[in-house]
């Protein structure tokens, strides 16, 4: 079957692998339909997550039909749509029952790893390096989905691939986002990074009773998107201080709550020294990640407010602002998305109306595009939110 592979630093290429198979008795095989690109996909296309292999097949966040299943197989059937959330849970280890998916015990079978970086091993990943379970992707003709009955998903008959897709990613990590934001009634939420978690962050934070919602960013296209598609107050921070701005907004107090949808490589949030500091480590490797979004969100959340951390990381970060963090009284909530907790409720927003989620789709192409949509993807070119490809 044809597949986009990862073959070095900027280096994707299509190529012949083999199909996929099942391994096990709760294995499924299914026919990718749709997959799209993730801004989480860009640490690995940019060298930052080390433990990638050439001819790593990449991408997590797909749509697609059950065409195979092993015997332990229940609840799905050959020809069932169905969504796979990205993060991969057993459905019987103590975290899986506490749902707690992105921590499963089970799904990592590389678990050396994280022990050694993390102390413990955390949950596989779809197409997302050997660190996280060495598991092939979704931007492929077929797919091996393991645990089938614990994260894949039908997809309700009203509701289109378009909106369904996102429902694997980018739709229940923004939510979990908002989620872990504790957000009450009549809350000012600020959102760093308007791309497709970003935007769902918006939508979910209003789902969940704020009054405004603050999204922040540099391209005017996705600012546009956050206000118009979303909700939000735009903030363009090459445009105004940001510190300063959200102070005014918020009558001088900060905002209630604080979301990090940008993750390890933070593009210019933070445009002084600093910036440069994190930059010139990080490319020497004496860093692992930007924390340009983590000190600014430290910087504005108001006394005894809560950060919410979606956006990846992977490694160390220096000069981070721990006595700021202490004395505000901050709450810091994070993780990787529990998304099978969230799907069947997150449908539910779909079906009556509440949340669309297809506007994030602004280019369908061809597998065999996948390296110039990438990089389309990267570079923001043509008003990019997401690439979706068509195996």
């Amino acid at each position: 079957m044809r597949a986009l592979c990862w073959n070095g630093v900027n280096d994707l290429r299509v190529e012949r692998v083999p199909d996929p198979t099942i391994l096990g008795p709760h294995d499924a095989i299914i026919k990718v339909n749709l997959s799209s690109v993730c801004g989480s996909d860009l640490h690995l296309i940019d060298g930052y997550v080390p433990t990638m292999k050439p001819g790593d097949v990449i991408g997590h966040e797909f749509l697609g039909e059950v065409v195979e299943k092993g015997p332990e197989v229940l609840r799905l059937n050959r020809g069932d749509r169905v969504i796979t959330v990205s993060i991969i849970g057993c459905g019987k280890c103590w975290h899986c029952q506490h749902e707690e998916y992105s921590l499963c015990d089970n799904s990592n079978p590389q678990p050396a790893y994280e022990e050694a970086a993390y102390g413990h091993c955390t949950a596989g990943i779809f197409g997302y390096s050997h660190a996280f379970g060495g598991y092939a992707g979704s931007h492929a003709e077929y797919i091996r989905v393991p645990f089938a009955d614990t994260n894949c998903f039908r997809v309700p008959e009203g509701v289109s691939d378009e909106k369904a897709v996102f429902v694997s990613d980018a739709v229940p990590t923004g939510y979990m986002a908002a989620d872990m934001g504790g957000i009450k009634k009549g809350d000012i939420v600020a959102v760093w990074g308007c791309g497709g978690v970003g935007q769902m962050a918006i939508r979910s934070a209003y789902l969940m009773g704020a009054e405004r919602v603050i999204g922040i960013d540099r391209y005017p296209y996705r600012l546009e998107a956050a206000q118009m598609k979303a909700g939000a107050e735009p903030l363009d921070y090459t445009r105004v201080d940001v510190y300063d701005a959200l102070l005014a907004m918020t009558g001088g107090r900060g905002p209630d709550v604080c979301i990090d949808a940008v993750g390890m490589e933070a593009d210019g949030y933070d445009t002084g020294i600093e910036y440069w500091y994190d930059r010139t480590k990080q490319a020497i490797g004496l860093e692992n990640d930007r924390p340009a979004v983590l000190r600014q969100m430290i910087e504005c959340c108001r006394k005894g407010g809560t950060l919410s951390i979606v956006g990846v990381y992977g490694g160390f970060i220096d000069k981070f602002p721990m006595g700021a963090a202490m004395n505000k009284a901050l709450t810091f909530r994070m993780g990787q998305q529990h998304g099978q907790r969230y799907v069947k409720r997150l449908f539910e927003h779909i079906e009556k109306g509440e949340l669309d989620p297809s506007y994030l789709l602004t280019h369908k192409w061809s597998l065999d595009d996948g390296p110039r949509g990438y990089r389309m993807f990267k570079e923001k070119i043509d008003d990019c939110m997401r690439v979706v490809f068509t195996p």
